[in-house]
């Protein structure tokens, strides 16, 4: 495969930001994006965030439908890098669990499970009950990789902005894609060395 594929999920869970500022980053890294935005996402992202779905779509190389199951990103012969879902709603993460794909979001990650690809989930939830956590065990031993969106606070944040970023940047390191936003444990802050952009500081709210 000549160009880099990675498909980005965005679900319903609060947090659309964390899908939002990938996209972003990603626009600077020589890597061909494929989105799949659930109709929830759209929902929450009104609440969220001063961004219209367009907006949103226009980040991304590719946009697929959430209800095409017929995309290119639905089988396995379309090679891709893998995926990662940002934020990860509990419904996406059960269905990718059991298999049992609704739509293009969760058949999109079965795949790249079932190819053996690198699934990234940032499941955003909070308190979790002992059936989250056998999910989460499921998919651990499935192959997937969960990484709730927990800030590190060793880099000293200043900003919600700062928060976002180490979270995005984290998870990027996941698929071997630097961004030059991680602070890293252990390094000093490189001189000149800036985040690749910044997204506009808008207030968030909730969402489900």
């Amino acid at each position: 495969m000549s160009t880099r594929r990675l498909v980005i999920g965005i679900s319903g869970a609060s947090g659309i930001v964390y899908g939002v500022r990938m996209l972003e980053v990603l626009r600077e890294a020589p890597v061909e994006t494929h989105l799949v935005m659930t109709r929830s996402a759209e929902v929450t992202l009104a609440y969220e965030m001063a961004r219209k779905v367009a907006e949103v779509h226009a980040l991304a190389d590719v946009v697929h439908r959430a209800d095409d199951l017929g995309a290119a990103i639905s089988s396995g012969s379309f090679p891709t890098e893998g995926m990662i879902v940002a934020p990860c709603s509990v419904r996406s993460m059960s269905e990718i669990a059991t298999g049992v794909t609704s739509g293009l979001l969760t058949r999109a990650a079965d795949v790249v499970l079932k190819e053996r690809r690198r699934l990234v989930l940032l499941v955003r939830e909070t308190p979790l009950h002992v059936g989250h956590l056998r999910t989460m065990t499921q998919l651990a031993e499935m192959g997937a990789i969960v990484m709730p969106p927990v800030p590190a606070f060793y880099a000293r944040p200043e900003t919600i902005a700062d928060l976002v970023d180490h979270t995005v940047g984290r998870a990027l390191d996941l698929l071997g894609i630097e961004t030059g936003l991680v602070r890293r444990w252990g390094e000093a802050p490189q001189e000149g060395v800036a985040p690749v952009r910044r997204f506009r500081r808008e207030a968030a709210g909730g969402g489900a």
